[in-house]
């Protein structure tokens, strides 16, 4: 057996991974697969650059701004596998969602008259808004960044944004330290089984295919493995299908509520999984099959346009200067050669788009797209 250590957060969107454990597909492969349960991701981060575990369930963006030397000194990571698509939620106080429209449904199914709402809002309550974020690099964070940038809302200026672990979101809507948060599941359902806030926006709906996950590992482990690494997708994409069949899906939320993983009830799990999620207390569960996509559609295909997007965002951002080899190096992230070495029948990934706002991202004009957003629309 080939021993294999993996770091991840307790999150819904871990899935693929302790189905690939529990069910036995790595056993099966020959690995002995160990999973790591993190509390942040700057652990996850850390444990992988610093060789303590091989692999890590990390937020895509954070695997660019690694190699960028973002977050610290640079280490070369790469993502041959996509986890999911999607699969986050913005939830809100009930005192700064009252700003909103009334009818609850309506605020995920019409993500630009929300963010509209949303920017009226924050001149109407008490104070600043301080939204949490799951981290600075993540595709939450640039979501919220976007959605809101629309609207004409300045996030640097106009609110508060911030980081907390995703475990930690509900405790501090609960203290009033935050307003709201947009983080993974199963959060926002703990937030409003609780009675502590409403879904006001799905990340689904701000993108219908957006990015969220990866399988990052550094560039020299994957390059000293290849035999396991080729295992290790293999076994995942097992896993992967298994994962979004929906005849699995009661016994997956089940397998995620253990203690060892996201140790919450199978039921706050469950409505992710399903796409069935209750937006507030009292509320039908409002349905939206892609809100959490973990196999179909070619979720798991990683692809270098998802770099340049993210790129193309922390330089709107002032997160990064503009330059040619931080464009390259953000874009070699996604590799979809090691995804097709080991997969060569799966389908590769399509071109980044279905943005609430109906625009497309086009690769090759990525400096082009960072200076029109300068301006704040889109």
């Amino acid at each position: 057996m080939t021993p294999i250590s993996i770091a991840f957060l307790p999150l819904t969107d871990s899935a693929i991974l302790v189905a690939a454990k529990e069910l036995g597909f790595a056993a099966e492969a020959g690995l002995d697969l160990t999973l790591v349960r993190s509390t942040s991701w700057a652990t996850v981060r850390d444990r992988v650059v610093y060789g303590q575990v091989q692999g890590a369930h990390m937020l895509a963006p954070l695997a660019v701004a690694v190699t960028l030397g973002l977050s610290q000194q640079p280490a070369p990571l790469v993502a041959p596998f996509r986890l999911n698509l999607n699969g986050n939620a913005l939830t809100l106080s009930a005192e700064f969602a009252a700003a909103l429209d009334p009818v609850l449904a309506n605020r995920v199914q019409d993500p630009i008259a929300t963010a509209h709402d949303f920017a009226s809002a924050i001149g109407m309550h008490r104070r600043k808004p301080v939204i949490g974020v799951v981290h600075r690099f993540s595709t939450h964070a640039l979501m919220l960044r976007y959605w809101l940038g629309f609207a004409g809302v300045d996030p640097d200026r106009d609110l508060v944004l911030r980081v907390l672990p995703p475990s930690l979101m509900v405790e501090a809507l609960r203290t009033g330290e935050i307003d709201g948060f947009m983080a993974g599941e199963p959060w926002s359902s703990v937030a409003v089984s609780e009675g502590l806030g409403q879904i006001a926006a799905f990340g689904s709906r701000m993108w219908r295919r957006g990015v969220e996950k990866v399988l990052a590992t550094r560039g020299d482990w994957a390059e000293a493995n290849p035999d396991t690494l080729d295992a290790l997708l293999v076994v995942l994409d097992r896993s992967a299908v298994w994962c979004d069949t929906a005849e699995n899906h009661e016994a997956l939320a089940a397998m995620l509520a253990a203690p060892a993983y996201v140790n919450r009830p199978a039921e706050l799990i469950l409505p992710a999984v399903s796409g069935r999620l209750v937006v507030g207390q009292g509320e039908v569960p409002t349905i939206d099959p892609d809100f959490l996509m973990l196999h179909r559609e070619a979720a798991n295909a990683p692809s270098p346009d998802h770099g340049l997007w993210i790129y193309s965002q922390f330089v709107r951002w002032g997160m990064v200067e503009a330059s040619g080899t931080a464009q390259a190096d953000a874009a070699a992230v996604f590799r979809p050669d090691l995804y097709r070495r080991s997969l060569p029948d799966r389908a590769a990934a399509g071109p980044v788009q279905g943005f609430f706002d109906d625009r497309d991202f086009d690769p090759a004009r990525v400096a082009d797209y960072v200076q029109g957003q300068r301006s704040g629309h889109g």
